[in-house]
């Protein structure tokens, strides 16, 4: 029963459209722009964002990296991924606080190389680029452009995007179901959301409405 709904359906691809923004208004402003444009200034190809684990910088490279003509880089990347080609006009490097020496050599290069071949650079880490513990030339490089700390979701902003998440799948929750939720399971949206789409589930499999008590049953279940 548990295995059968809690990892029922493909998870929702990552998007910019179904990132929510909460804080982070200019920077997910910004990533719209570079999306949809091809001629941006020196100081926009570069862009650094960091913040806490699960505050949504995986999530917006991943979008990121859906767009034609990119290619998300990470730690478990060959090093050719860290070559510059003139195919790919957006460079993604996430957690780059993880990268081997040999990486980070990499990564320098491939900063240089989108700098003067009109490239775009996204980097993600969980510090500000003064603070991470790389090669002094690849901290620098981290700081050339547009710096943004991405802030994660108050309980609050939380509680709206599950709240219009299940208004737009037609869901009927009881008052309290959705508080109680992100104070008894994973507080990251990627597991909340997961947990509301086994909970509708599970509500039509048992044909009972969601209410506390069958999220209390099916937060057990999860925990077996």
């Amino acid at each position: 029963m548990r295995q059968l709904l809690l990892n029922w359906g493909m998870p929702a691809p990552q998007t910019l459209a179904n990132f929510v923004t909460g804080s982070n208004v200019e920077a997910l402003a910004l990533l719209h722009k570079i999306a949809g444009n091809d001629n941006l200034p020196l100081s926009e190809r570069f862009i650094y964002l960091w913040g806490d684990k699960g505050a949504g910088k995986t999530h917006l490279l991943t979008a990121m990296a859906a767009l034609p003509s990119s290619r998300l880089i990470t730690a478990q990347s060959t090093p050719v991924d860290f070559l510059f080609d003139t195919e790919t006009r957006l460079y993604l490097l996430d957690d780059c606080d993880l990268l081997s020496p040999e990486q980070q050599i990499a990564a320098f290069a491939l900063f240089n190389e989108a700098r003067d071949k009109n490239g775009i650079l996204i980097a993600t880490g969980p510090r500000p680029p003064a603070s991470l513990a790389v090669r002094e030339d690849l901290r620098t490089r981290f700081g050339w452009g547009l710096i943004y700390q991405l802030h994660g979701l108050s309980d609050d902003e939380k509680i709206d995007a599950l709240t219009q998440a299940a208004q737009s799948r037609g869901l009927t929750l009881s008052a309290g179901v959705i508080p109680y939720l992100i104070t008894h399971f994973r507080r990251d949206m990627p597991s909340l959301s997961g947990m509301l789409e086994a909970l509708d589930r599970y509500s039509l499999e048992t044909k009972r409405p969601i209410t506390l008590p069958l999220l209390r049953e099916l937060l057990q279940l999860e925990q077996n």
